[in-house]
């Protein structure tokens, strides 16, 4: 049976609850078929929210930046925060614009931030955010200097409280407009992979490496991260 996550005054659902999840395995899986992420925080009194690219270790969240940024040095001392994640999954067009919507599926997780301190602790961070996106390249990388790794600022966030909520389906209009002479449905929106482009001074051989094979030109993004976190 998953774990759940705890459902508190931060996480509960108000407004359509039979949307919302608390459970490990709804939370991850939207955690896991993204790459960025928006952190919340106060600086001062005032709002900041941060984008940024973030990977996940358990129920550790990561993400890391130059050292020296104010973000990275201020939440290194520890700060409340709120890192949320969504995809958007389609357009809902109604018969009124009262009920037009979207698909998405989208988490938000709470936790107080702690700053990563050691370079051999910094690297395995780091190979583990390389390896979130290309299954077994860090390991054939060349190795990071001392000075990367002091120049690198990495933030972990264990997850506190979490829900997901997730807006599936299709239209759903009021029962006396559904007679109404206006097109309604849904428009599926999906991010997928390009053709890769390889960089013009390779010194390899220039097929594709087997860590980028999942990256098919016209696979599905989410397909590719999901099966990458099942590996990892």
């Amino acid at each position: 049976m998953t774990e759940s996550f705890p459902r508190t005054a931060k996480t509960r659902l108000r407004r359509r609850p039979n949307r919302g999840f608390h459970d490990e395995a709804t939370v991850f899986g939207i955690l896991d078929a993204a790459v960025l992420a928006h952190v919340g925080y106060v600086i001062d009194g005032e709002p900041h929210v941060t984008p940024t690219a973030f990977w996940r270790d358990g129920r550790t969240l990561f993400w890391h930046g130059s050292a020296r940024s104010r973000m990275i040095e201020l939440q290194g001392k520890g700060l409340a925060v709120c890192v949320t994640v969504s995809h958007l999954d389609g357009l809902v067009a109604a018969r009124s614009g009262f009920h037009h919507s979207a698909l998405y599926r989208s988490v938000m997780a709470f936790g107080r931030t702690a700053l990563v301190e050691s370079r051999e602790a910094k690297r395995h961070a780091m190979d583990a955010f390389v390896n979130r996106l290309y299954p077994g390249r860090a390991q054939v990388l060349r190795p990071y200097h001392d000075a990367e790794l002091d120049a690198i600022g990495v933030i972990a966030m264990t997850i506190e409280d979490a829900s997901a909520k997730i807006r599936g389906g299709g239209v759903e209009d009021d029962a006396e407009d559904y007679a109404f002479p206006v097109w309604a449905g849904v428009v599926p929106i999906r991010t997928v992979v390009g053709a890769v482009e390889p960089d013009d001074r390779l010194v390899v051989d220039p097929a594709r490496p087997k860590d980028l094979a999942r990256y098919a030109e016209n696979a599905r993004l989410d397909d590719v991260l999901l099966a990458n976190a099942k590996d990892g």
